[in-house]
């Protein structure tokens, strides 16, 4: 069994996995057994192996998580979270809420860091923020005369199936033309 590409996990899940293989090494378990255990190359549990043998456990955690490191430090990661907690109007924006143009302004104006949009898409993501997109409404809306409408006169327009049962299958499909 080959595997090419970065398994699936947590770095801390892989490490678990790892010391997993040792433990089974241990145990008097061959490396083609323990790989097959732990669902990992032949040659990488020999490479844990070594790793382990000559430095102990600590040379089994997680090196560096994978990916290009982030363009911007936690400190100012969490200071950029601040400011996006506060009104866009406080930056001076007409309009309450936060594009990705403005989001990349921000970043640019405060801590010199260039992004593109789709570069501050994956910023806001990996801060656990999410798309949402302002709801227009009209001014004119009343939320009481919808409620009515919904409750008394909606039942009376909807077209319902002669005595109240819903048909178990429509002619209207194409295999049945």
């Amino acid at each position: 069994m080959m595997l090419c590409m970065r398994p699936y996990g947590t770095a801390q899940q892989l490490y678990q996995r790892r010391l997993k293989a040792i433990k089974l090494l241990q145990a008097g378990y061959g490396n083609a057994e323990v790989a097959r255990r732990v669902k990992a190359h032949e040659s990488s549990i020999g490479r844990w192996a070594t790793r382990h043998h000559a430095k102990g456990s600590e040379s089994l955690l997680p090196q560096d998580v994978p990916g290009r490191p982030s363009k911007l430090s936690p400190t100012q990661s969490k200071s950029l979270l601040r400011c996006l907690s506060k009104s866009s109007l406080a930056f001076g924006y007409v309009s309450d809420y936060w594009t990705l143009q403005r989001i990349r302004q921000l970043v640019r104006d405060k801590f010199q860091v260039r992004y593109r949009l789709n570069g501050v898409w994956y910023l806001l993501q990996r801060l656990g923020w999410s798309c949402q997109k302002p709801q227009r409404q009209a001014v004119q809306r009343d939320e009481d005369e919808i409620t009515h409408w919904k409750r008394y006169v909606w039942p009376q327009v909807k077209k319902t199936h002669p005595g109240g049962a819903q048909p178990l299958f429509s002619l209207m499909k194409a295999a049945y033309v």
